[in-house]
């Protein structure tokens, strides 16, 4: 189907009155539940269970399915020589005294103010020198891709890669940040006539909440300034890639999509997306199927004509030419799928940006106009995008698409998923994240693994429980809108869980899926390998990969390399002066985590005990 002629003839439209028919926003996505349809297992938090060693059958990749056997797998995270093997005594005192500081409040709470007293009172060189034996040595790999290699080298000798992550950020005021966003996320168009759009106050810029910094844990923050400035953030994932490709075969390097363009971009085309899902279902309602799960909502196309036909928008037999294509409507019925695929990447961009008006019928745009060099700008973006794919795969890199904002995550997922369906064909290079705290996040991974599965490319996706549940939560109740969040902490887990076995089931059916367990919870990590055990999944297959922070957890990391899984740390880089802004949150983050868990410490305290009574003083790794 051509998206041009369906935006031109729909613009044409009549008024319609779709007043009678509401659809939840809630209802934007849905899926197929999962086969299995199993009850999710509580896991528990006091200690590690060893999984015995029983004989299971692993499923072959080949057509025919030729058996084997395997061995359980056995992991015990109390073994303290194992998980700190590859640390010597000072590394270990250094993270005692690290987690130790991040416990108390008025440290942690007046971290940066003291951070720059130490600058003043210490000279530069001394602050360098003070950091890099405490937080930011803890933390942090190095000052460039150059000097991160050494710690890179240890790392995989100890079965554990990297996903390097470029963790310089902008020492902004509130006051500068806030100006940045409103400058970066609002239209020319908006300036002139504000309110005169049909624009939902979600996917609009506040400035209360224009400092996106505020209330996150473990995520960069980019502030749009131009687009010489995209570029070079551009040229630095391009340098990220090269070393994760220098340093290892199977690396993996983060992007963030508000670094590579005018995150405006990102806000409009995220409305579009969430209003063209609603309009489905409300063509759904009108054939009585809004009740389905949306993966089995199937629009039958006569009835389909009829509706669009009675809402003014063309002459039944012109509709008809515009749900055709190689594959669209061949069956006699269109689903979500083939309906997103109406919207595709190869128009004028501003034409992506027209939305159906649930009230007249008819298509507006979402704007009344764009300038030339918003356009432009939009562009840049996806071109900039499209580089970063390419020296992906060109270095041999996987490229992991970080999670933002809900307001612009709809944006963010969809263009990831069309690098997915570009450059997934041979095999895992770009992997989209999922924040398992978001209401939606099992509807959208599955929906994803679907198209995956109908096109046949490689799903690679990243699981995380998420970094902006408070600013998500404030900002909601403020402005006004749901409140995208899941209500507790076991609710998220519980999403978790199902989300990835979801995904697991999928690896177990075709082997075309990938999944990042990115996790510090001991109990997520138990659960996956018991699905693997009963699944008889290989961690040699390199189908399911674990990933923690630098620094954090390292009695999950090591033992999991140690015994063949593919897990990776999350290890940032960038000059000690330029990292603080990160280092400052990271103690924030680490003051909940440690005060939740002495789990953690006491391995720590057992490691130096069993050295010292072991007569190990002076302990150098061996690799």
């Amino acid at each position: 189907m051509s998206y041009t002629k369906f935006v031109s003839a729909l613009a044409r439209a009549n008024s319609g009155n779709l007043k009678t028919l509401r659809i939840s926003p809630g209802r934007c996505r849905s899926t197929v539940a999962s086969t299995k349809n199993q009850e999710e297992k509580e896991q528990q938090m006091d200690g590690c269970t060893v999984v015995e060693a029983v004989p299971v059958e692993l499923i072959s990749q080949s057509k025919n399915f030729t058996k084997t056997r395997l061995n359980k797998i056995h992991i015990d995270f109390d073994n303290t020589q194992e998980a700190y093997k590859s640390k010597d005594n000072i590394e270990l005192l250094r993270s005692l005294l690290v987690f130790k500081l991040c416990t108390f409040d008025f440290l942690v709470e007046k971290n940066k103010e003291l951070m720059d007293l130490s600058k003043k009172l210490l000279g530069q060189w001394m602050f360098e020198k003070m950091m890099k034996m405490t937080f930011y040595g803890q933390f942090v790999a190095g000052e460039d891709h150059n000097s991160i290699k050494p710690l890179i080298k240890k790392n995989l000798a100890f079965g554990v890669g990297a996903v390097l992550d470029y963790s310089v950020e902008e020492d902004l005021t509130q006051e500068e940040a806030e100006k940045k966003e409103m400058d970066s996320c609002v239209s020319e168009a908006e300036k002139e006539s504000p309110g005169a759009d049909h624009r939902e106050k979600k996917y609009k810029a506040h400035r209360q909440f224009g400092d996106r910094r505020g209330g996150v844990i473990s995520a960069r923050t980019y502030f749009y300034a131009d687009e010489a400035k995209c570029d070079n953030q551009m040229e630095t994932f391009i340098n990220c890639i090269k070393a994760s490709g220098g340093a290892s075969t199977e690396g993996f390097s983060a992007i963030k999509m508000t670094a590579l363009g005018r995150p405006q971009f990102l806000l409009q085309f995220s409305e579009v997306l969430v209003k063209w899902r609603r309009f489905f279902n409300l063509l759904a309602a009108q054939q009585g199927i809004s009740d389905m799960m949306v993966l089995e909502q199937k629009l039958e196309l006569e009835q389909l004509k009829e509706s669009l036909s009675e809402m003014g928008v063309g002459a039944k037999d012109d509709i008809g030419n515009w749900f055709t294509g190689e594959k669209l409507g061949l069956s006699g019925t269109i689903d979500l799928l083939d309906w997103n695929s109406l919207i595709n990447d190869t128009t004028k961009m501003s034409n992506l940006l027209m939305v159906p008006n649930l009230e007249t019928g008819q298509l507006e745009p979402l704007l009344n106009k764009f300038t030339a060099e918003e356009e432009r700008q939009m562009k840049r973006m996806l071109q900039r995008v499209d580089i970063l794919a390419k020296h992906a795969m060109e270095n041999g890199v996987r490229l992991m698409v970080d999670a933002e904002q809900t307001y612009f995550q709809p944006a963010i997922s969809r263009l990831t998923l069309e690098m997915q369906r570009k450059f997934n064909r041979e095999k895992p290079i770009i992997f989209n994240t999922y924040q398992c705290y978001l209401k939606e996040a099992y509807d959208n991974v599955t929906v994803d693994v679907e198209l995956s599965r109908r096109e046949g490319w490689y799903f690679g996706a990243k699981l995380v429980r998420g970094a902006y549940m408070y600013q998500e939560r404030d900002r909601a109740k403020e402005i006004g809108y749901e409140d995208p969040i899941n209500p507790d902490y076991e609710a998220t887990n519980r999403m978790y869980h199902k989300c990835l076995e979801y995904v697991l089931e999928e690896i177990e059916h075709s082997r075309k899926a990938n999944i990042m367990v990115a996790t510090h919870n001991e109990d997520t990590v138990k659960y996956t390998l018991e699905k693997m055990n009963e699944m008889g999944l290989s961690p040699t297959e390199n189908k399911v990969y674990f990933g923690q922070l630098l620094g954090m957890c390292d009695q999950i990391s090591f033992p999991l390399g140690q015994a063949g899984f593919p897990v990776y740390k999350y290890v940032p880089y960038g000059p000690v002066n330029e990292v603080i802004p990160y280092l400052s949150r990271r103690a924030q983050e680490n003051r909940g985590f440690m005060k939740g868990s002495q789990r953690e410490r006491s391995l720590l305290w057992k490691e130096l005990k069993r050295r010292v009574q072991a007569g190990q003083i002076f302990y150098e790794p061996a690799y």
